[in-house]
């Protein structure tokens, strides 16, 4: 496929296809460890306390920016995503053969889940390498359908159960990931790219102890990504003043990092490292925070899905605690309204490319926050009712209303901010840059998610449902420096791709 012999109309359903590919496979391996896995356990007579067990190995999921630098640095994103997809068709294979269970079980999704992050890792570069600017919005309304898609298929596949067993089950899984892995496989050609440099790890970090203030920021945020493991492993409360003794570390680490810097600087003739910049590990992070405008834009990362998300987490529960039943839940809020997000996020995209990405952000944010309204609107009319109760008509309606309003606009934001993401990105680096820059919107999903519940039981779900209203006003006044940012990124980017 070459562009100079397709028409642009053409060639963008040429990438729309390709993006229905790519993203059904990216989705699938999160749908099999969210619906497939506990399933299978429970059924296996597994404690709740060991299923709770698979959260923390989904952790990679979390951390995959650590390992994202070298899909920039080895390239062949469609090497990558090829050999992930059959290494995890393999695990699956190897459940399907092997019925009992023992230790070798949390090996094995362990990995599977480190494949899953790996490939997600080179899906999204290599998608942003794909896509010109003006494609965004409409290739990530086609992302976020196909994605659902693919998290959808691991439902079908566990219908298997029923019918052919496990072993049915995993074998259909494993066929799956086989031929979406040959399919990535024959992708378009990434452009050839060299890499930055051939700087080894040591180098690098004798490069970072000549240069205090980068070598503080690594630090930082290695203990940030430290963090975010014991977040949910809690393994640091079993040591007492862990966090005391790992900041006194930190410390020591940048005292030395400057005594070091000063005993060099003395030398007749110091030694010349290259910029920290064009190191293997944290040359893309240090590079990153060196743009102008990067602390506001991601503060704006941080927050701007912060109504949306604050709300997210107790819309289950006020279903529950309003009298409505698991199947009404279910069916409207879950399936009907995983379609209409999904028509959200495909209308959001339509919007984006034809209105511009600044002003998708700002206009269908807007609407995005507006949308909280319908379900404060709901909470302030219908009372609290146990499980089963008959529902009056109306309120049904009124629920069912603020679900469609909150789930369709819902997608409108999201496909806007994912361009967005995309749109900001150097496409020299655009897996480790895209992996940091997503692992820092689902920080704030995490954070606003675990207060989303103390915020609800303190105040009540429609004096908080209102709040989330005016949670997304924040990211509004950081719209100037987004702007920038985004001008900047379009300046400075090196090439288009075709």
């Amino acid at each position: 496929m070459h562009a100079s012999t397709e028409t642009p109309s053409a060639l963008l359903r040429s990438k729309l296809f390709w993006i229905g590919i790519l993203y059904f496979a990216e989705g699938f391996p999160l749908g099999v460890f969210y619906d497939v896995f506990p399933v299978h356990f429970r059924q296996e007579g597994v404690d709740l306390s060991e299923i709770g067990f698979l959260s923390l190995l989904g952790l990679s999921w979390t951390l995959k920016f650590l390992w994202a630098p070298a899909i920039d640095h080895f390239r062949h994103h469609r090497r990558w995503m090829f050999a992930v997809d059959l290494l995890m068709g393999g695990i699956m294979l190897l459940f399907a053969i092997h019925a009992e269970f023992g230790n070798w079980v949390w090996i094995a999704i362990g990995v599977f889940t480190l494949l899953s992050a790996t490939n997600d890792i080179a899906i999204d570069g290599f998608t942003i390498e794909m896509l010109s600017k003006r494609e965004l919005g409409v290739a990530n309304g086609m992302r976020i359908a196909f994605y659902r898609v693919g998290m959808l298929a691991s439902g079908f596949i566990l219908i298997l159960t029923d019918y052919l067993g496990w072993t049915g089950t995993y074998t259909a899984g494993a066929i799956i990931l086989a031929v979406v892995g040959f399919a990535c496989l024959n992708a378009p050609r990434e452009r050839n790219i060299n890499p930055a440099g051939s700087v080894s790890l040591v180098h690098e970090f004798k490069t970072l102890l000549t240069h205090p203030a980068a070598f503080s920021v690594v630090v930082g945020f290695l203990l940030g990504a430290l963090w975010l493991v014991n977040r949910a492993t809690k393994w640091s409360a079993s040591i007492e003043s862990f966090w005391w003794y790992a900041l006194l570390a930190a410390a020591l680490l940048i005292l030395f990092s400057n005594i070091y810097n000063r005993l060099l600087a003395k030398g007749r003739t110091p030694e010349r490292y290259t910029p920290v910049t064009e190191g293997p590990m944290f040359g893309t992070l240090l590079a990153m925070l060196q743009r102008p405008y990067i602390l506001p834009t991601i503060l704006f990362i941080l927050i701007f899905k912060l109504g949306d998300t604050a709300m997210g987490f107790m819309i289950k529960p006020f279903w529950v605690d309003s009298g409505f039943s698991a199947t009404q839940i279910g069916l409207v809020s879950v399936n009907i309204g995983l379609a209409l997000s999904i028509a959200g996020g495909i209308a959001g995209g339509w919007f984006t490319d034809r209105m511009g990405i600044f002003k998708g952000l700002w206009i269908l944010g807007l609407l995005q926050a507006v949308s909280n309204l319908g379900y404060a609107w709901v909470a302030a009319a219908i009372p609290a009712a146990e499980s089963g109760t008959p529902i009056a008509i109306n309120y049904q309606a009124m629920m069912y209303s603020a679900s469609a309003l909150e789930s369709f606009c819902g997608g409108l934001g999201t496909a806007a901010f994912l361009a967005f993401l995309m749109a900001i990105v150097n496409k020299h680096h655009s897996a480790t840059e895209y992996a940091l820059l997503s692992s820092v919107f689902a920080l704030s999903r995490s954070l606003s998610g675990w207060a989303g519940g103390y915020g609800a039981e303190a105040l009540g779900y429609a004096d908080y449902f209102m709040l989330t209203f005016f949670l997304a006003f924040p990211a509004f006044l950081l719209l100037p420096w987004v702007k920038k940012m985004m001008l900047y990124t379009e300046q400075h980017q090196v090439w288009e791709p075709h």
